[in-house]
């Protein structure tokens, strides 16, 4: 291709964990950077490996740092899945991946910046170690959050919690003291850490934790503004929202229709498309439950599992498929309802479809993407545990009451701004062409 002044060919160093749907995220704007004719390399868990090169990019694995792969149970070493309280999951994240391996990363950073010297670099926000190292670089960063925005924001609700945005004085002081609490957890698990990693490059030690998010030149929040709850909050200046990324990820597999030759009447039900996620959280008596209430509907039911179970594993009605992967590109845009674990992911495809969502919060940022769905009409959620009755009830009203897509169709109005704007990609392309602060150190 030929490219102008402005997109003169660029190398940019993206720095990822593989936890699910936030790979296919920022692989999606690598891949289009790529086609533009930079050069991109991706550093990166092993695992994510084939995904990086299927996008056009180069990779390198990380030499320090630990390797994470949240798609096996086997090689998660978070399993944020397991029993345990909230303050004993959040200290296995914390010593696993946020902050534990701080230094780790940020080594890892540096030494890939020796031999492939970038124009910029694209940083996972849960990678605090990788951030620093970006610091330390003095090359210009964003840090990609791929999630609602997480930092405690007045005004925001606490993140994790979903909850509905706060409209009373009481409700307004309960999330400031959560907030509250939420920052001196983080702050006790992981600002020594951070600083130790810091002070060890030469870095000024941090008052908080969260600083370490916006010490980049951008934050980028890859969601859609107004599906999100900061209308109204005071954002840093850097922080940018550049829409979402709704590719599919490159093991996705090509599609052919269970019910090409089905019979008619089958093949005219309204399509209910069910994923609850591609890393195990223990979602196996919830499908269970949701193919059993497909069952009883006048519906299709395709059941996605990725490789966190095997189609054989479960009892199938007739009216029902399992399988272990579908292009979301070809399938939503036939479907009636998505049901999904509230992976961000997901629900943004669903929503740029027009699709009402169902979703079934198992952990991680899936209550707070179930609560902006209803917030914005367009879907309900209910928990994991909840019974066949309850979910058929749940999906019978998404597919009788017209109110729930036309709030998935205002979402898709909005989404569809943003993709075809592509923020991201400009944004990081301009942040390329900025002058170099100082040489890796």
């Amino acid at each position: 291709m030929t490219m102008t002044a402005a997109t003169t060919p660029k190398r940019f160093l993206f720095v990822m964990v593989e936890g699910g749907g936030n790979v296919s995220s920022q692989l999606g704007i690598a891949r289009r950077l790529a086609a533009r004719g930079h050069e991109v390399r991706v550093l990166a868990d092993a695992a994510i490996e084939p995904e990086a090169r299927a996008a056009g990019c180069s990779f390198a694995p990380f030499a320090s740092a630990p390797h994470h792969n949240m798609r096996s149970r086997q090689d998660d070493l978070v399993k944020d899945w397991q029993p345990g309280s909230a303050l004993a999951k959040l200290a296995r994240v914390a010593g696993t991946l946020m902050f534990g391996p701080a230094a780790a990363y940020a080594r890892d950073v540096l030494t890939a910046l020796e031999s492939f010297p970038a124009d910029a670099l694209a940083i996972d926000y849960l990678l605090f170690g990788a951030l620093i190292g970006a610091e330390k670089s003095g090359l210009p960063t964003a840090t990609l959050m791929h999630t609602p925005y997480a930092p405690p924001t007045e005004g925001v609700p606490p993140f994790g919690l979903g909850w509905r945005p706060a409209r009373s004085w009481l409700g307004r002081l309960r999330d400031r003291v959560v907030r509250r609490m939420m920052v001196r957890t983080f702050d006790k698990q992981g600002l020594g850490l951070v600083n130790g990693a810091r002070t060890g490059l030469g870095l000024p030690a941090l008052a908080g934790v969260f600083d370490q998010l916006l010490r980049s030149a951008r934050l980028r929040v890859l969601t859609c503004q107004r599906y999100d709850f900061t209308a109204g909050a005071r954002l840093p200046e850097q922080v940018i929202y550049t829409g979402p990324e709704l590719a599919d990820p490159a093991w996705a597999a090509e599609w052919t229709s269970p019910w090409r030759n089905a019979g008619s009447e089958l093949a005219r039900r309204p399509l209910v498309l069910v994923g609850l996620g591609t890393t195990f959280q223990d979602q196996g008596e919830a499908t269970r439950r949701i193919i059993a209430a497909l069952g009883q509907l006048p519906v299709r039911g395709l059941v996605t599992l990725g490789d966190v179970f095997a189609p054989g594993d479960f009892a199938v009605p007739d009216n029902v498929v399992v399988v272990r992967s579908a292009p979301h590109r070809v399938v939503m845009p036939e479907a009636k309802v998505v049901v999904a674990h509230g992976g961000h992911g997901t629900v943004m495809k669903a929503l740029a479809h027009a699709v009402p969502v169902l979703t079934v919060p198992l952990g991680r940022d899936q209550a707070d993407n179930a609560v902006r769905v209803e917030v914005a009409g367009a879907g309900l959620r209910v928990k994991p545990t909840a019974s066949v009755a309850a979910y058929r009830k749940a999906l019978g009203r998404l597919l009788d009451e017209p109110a729930f897509a036309a709030g998935a169709a205002r979402m898709a109005q909005a989404i569809e701004q943003d993709v075809a704007e592509d923020r991201a990609v400009r944004e990081l392309e301009a942040l390329a062409g900025r002058e170099l602060r100082r040489a890796v150190a």
